[in-house]
């Protein structure tokens, strides 16, 4: 079937209509204090007792693209001093995590991040036996993801983590330790690949 512009204009004003009850409902859900206003494409909620900034324009969720309907964006800034930070230009796709427990986690500008991806700032539970129900901020560090960086779909990013500048990380990668400027980096654990 070809689409006319006018049809696909309907097409997509018919698709946004359908899910606004889906984001205001999970903006029901949300309590955390949002600094910004991004572009929201899909359901996002917003919770914690720190603060969630989006700078310039950022978009959550992408049409089409999988878990569309089905999805939603997870932003989770746990504790007072907690921080979520988007630069502007940044676009994630659906079915994104972030979780900032004590620190925080900083996406810089022009950013591309693909479907279920999560971000993590701590371990949230201990490694000891007696310690595995406590989280204490000295098990977390910061996440800063630099300007221009494309993140796969089905990416980790742990704790601690730097992805430098233009890089490039692989669909499926677990990042567990920093990785330089101007690579393409992937794997279990994410090693750089090439560099660009």
């Amino acid at each position: 079937m070809v689409w006319t512009k006018a049809k696909l204009g309907a097409k997509l004003m018919v698709i946004k209509l359908a899910q606004l009850p889906r984001i205001g409902y999970y903006d029901l859900l949300s309590n955390c204090r949002i600094l910004g206003r991004p572009v929201r494409g899909q359901p996002v909620q917003c919770v914690g007792l720190g603060t969630i900034e989006f700078k310039g324009r950022v978009r959550l969720g992408v049409y089409p693209s999988p878990f569309f309907f089905n999805g939603y964006c997870y932003l989770d800034a746990r504790s007072k001093d907690a921080k979520l930070i988007f630069g502007d230009g940044t676009c994630i796709n659906n079915n994104f995590v972030a979780i900032s427990e004590f620190k925080s986690i900083t996406i810089g500008k022009n950013v591309l991040i693909g479907t279920s991806v999560e971000i993590y700032d701590s371990n949230f539970h201990g490694i000891k036996p007696d310690k595995r129900r406590i989280s204490i901020p000295e098990d977390s560090a910061e996440v800063v993801i630099e300007d221009n960086v494309f993140i796969g779909s089905n990416v980790k990013v742990l704790k601690g983590v730097t992805i430098g500048r233009d890089s490039v990380i692989a669909n499926g990668s677990l990042v567990i330790k920093s990785i330089p400027s101007g690579v393409v980096a992937g794997g279990n654990p994410a090693k750089v690949i090439k560099y660009l």
